[in-house]
């Protein structure tokens, strides 16, 4: 083989190296979601199918959809997280990028076991979902913890040192407080809102949505998401979003209830 034929190899190698999309590329998104859903057992199967439910039907919905397409890059990476005392990674990092890959995660979601996990630990999901975000192949310039919850942090560390260690790597927490009107038998509080929003969420932008009834599921995971996808100065909130509020500002709340609850539960009812 001549060396003019040689070089013309060379060269179109080259070109088509050039033109291929970088692997840097193909793993930057607009956004890193961890969805990070209580399961513990002060939520009982049925609310849990319906709160999953919830996410697998908004996954899908046009105005989640349209979130997503009408970013930069029209596309993120979602990893879905099912959590009570410890936390379990119901559904793998997933690329959305069309109506056809949210199907598929919706789908792989609703295939799932049902999970139900002892105890409440807000601090080490949201140190599970630090390590996903860290050891995931996604690039990301915003990168979101939503925590859904009905309950304080009852196991392992405070949940504010879990919160500022996210923040200090640049990282939102998100906030969906489930406040249900029912009896239960788990240790709770009438304010777990107050408490998401003193002990929980941060970060830039961060905001957090109430549900009150289990009919308010679809529509707060709907909203929820498309603000996340969206950032919140992209869209118009609804009026109970609540900002961060410093854990040293006052009203101090007691970032420990859970804790004390614990060791000396009292019955909601």
């Amino acid at each position: 083989m001549g060396s003019g034929s040689i070089v013309f190899i060379a060269l179109s190698f080259l070109l088509a190296v050039l033109a291929r999309p970088v692997a840097a590329d193909e793993t930057t998104v607009d956004l890193e979601l961890v969805i990070a859903v209580d399961v513990s057992f002060s939520m009982d199967q049925r609310e849990q199918l319906i709160q999953r439910n919830g996410y697998v039907d908004a996954l899908q919905d046009p105005l989640v959809m349209a979130a997503i397409l009408g970013g930069p890059l029209g596309r993120i990476a979602v990893t879905y997280v099912e959590w009570g005392g410890t936390a379990v990674q119901t559904v793998p990092w997933t690329v959305i990028d069309s109506p056809g890959s949210a199907t598929r995660f919706a789908w792989t979601l609703s295939q799932q076991p049902m999970w139900r996990i002892s105890f409440t630990s807000i601090s080490d999901t949201i140190a599970f979902a630090r390590h996903l975000i860290g050891v995931n192949a996604f690039h990301a310039k915003r990168r979101v913890i939503d925590m859904s919850g009905d309950g304080p942090n009852n196991y392992g560390a405070p949940a504010p040192i879990a919160r500022d260690a996210a923040l200090r790597e640049g990282i939102t927490i998100d906030g969906l407080p489930i406040m249900l009107d029912r009896p239960s038998s788990a240790p709770t509080i009438p304010d777990i809102d107050a408490y998401y929003q003193h002990c929980v969420i941060g970060g830039s932008g961060s905001f957090l949505m109430r549900v009150r009834t289990l009919d308010d599921f679809d529509e707060a995971i709907r909203n929820k998401l498309v603000t996340e996808i969206t950032g919140p100065r992209l869209t118009e909130l609804p009026r109970n979003r609540l900002r961060r509020v410093q854990y040293s500002k006052e009203p101090r709340y007691n970032c420990l209830i859970g804790e004390e609850l614990q060791e000396h539960p009292r019955r909601s009812d």
